[in-house]
C-alpha cells in the first residue's frame, strides 16, 4: 500500500503544472472529445510508466547495494528540486494534430512523457519500491488525477489552482522520500 500511495501522491502533485497537464488543456480544446483525450492519456501512462516502473526494478535489482540506493534517494532530492521549477509547452507541441484525438493523444502523451520528470520519478519509485505492476497502478492514477480533470473542466480549472503551493508540497514530498530513502540505505 505504501509504494501505490506513494506513487499515486508524488506523481498527482509533480503533475499539477506540468507540460504533459498544460497538454491535456490544449488536447480537450482542439478537440472537445474529452473521452477520447482521456483514454488516450491513460494508454500513454500505462505504457510509459509501466517501462518506467520496470526499468527501475530491473536497475535495482541489479545493482542491490547501499550506494545505489543513496542514489535513488539523491535523484529523489533533485526531483524535488525539479518540480520546483514550472514548465510550458514547446512551440511544436501546439501544431494542429493530423490524427483523431485518443490517436493523437496517446502518441503525444508518450513522446512527450519520455524524460519527464513524473516518468523520472516512477524509475526512481520502480527502484524503491520494486514493484512494477504497484508503482505502475499508482502513477497512473495520480497522472489521470491530474489529468483528467483537466481535460473534462478545461482553462476553468486551472486558473484555479495555485501550482506555486503544489510544486511547494510536491517538491517537499520528493525531498522527504529521498532523505528516507538515503537513510534507509545507509542504516
Amino acid at each position: 500500500m505504501e509504494a501505490f500511495l506513494s506513487s499515486l501522491g508524488l506523481v498527482a502533485l509533480a503533475e499539477m503544472g506540468d507540460k504533459t497537464q498544460l497538454l491535456a488543456a490544449v488536447l480537450a480544446i482542439r478537440f472537445r472529445k474529452p473521452w477520447a483525450i482521456i483514454a488516450g492519456i491513460l494508454a500513454a501512462t500505462l505504457a510509459n510508466h509501466y517501462l518506467a516502473a520496470l526499468l527501475g526494478t530491473v536497475a535495482a535489482a541489479w545493482l542491490a547495494s547501499p550506494a545505489f540506493r543513496v542514489a535513488i534517494g539523491v535523484s529523489f532530492l533533485a526531483m524535488a528540486a525539479w518540480t520546483l521549477i514550472p514548465d510550458e509547452l514547446d512551440e511544436g507541441e501546439q501544431k494542429a494534430p493530423r490524427y483523431g484525438p485518443f490517436l493523437t493523444t496517446l502518441v503525444v502523451f508518450f513522446l512527450v512523457e519520455m524524460g519527464d520528470k513524473t516518468q523520472l520519478a516512477t524509475v526512481a519509485l520502480g527502484a524503491r519500491f520494486n514493484d512494477v505492476l504497484v508503482v505502475t497502478a499508482g502513477t497512473t492514477l495520480g497522472m489521470m488525477l491530474a489529468n483528467a480533470p483537466v481535460v473534462l473542466l478545461g482553462n476553468k480549472l486551472l486558473a484555479k489552482v495555485d501550482f506555486v503551493l503544489v510544486r511547494r508540497v510536491a517538491a517537499l514530498l520528493f525531498f522527504g522520500l529521498g532523505l528516507w530513502t538515503i537513510w534507509d540505505a545507509l542504516s
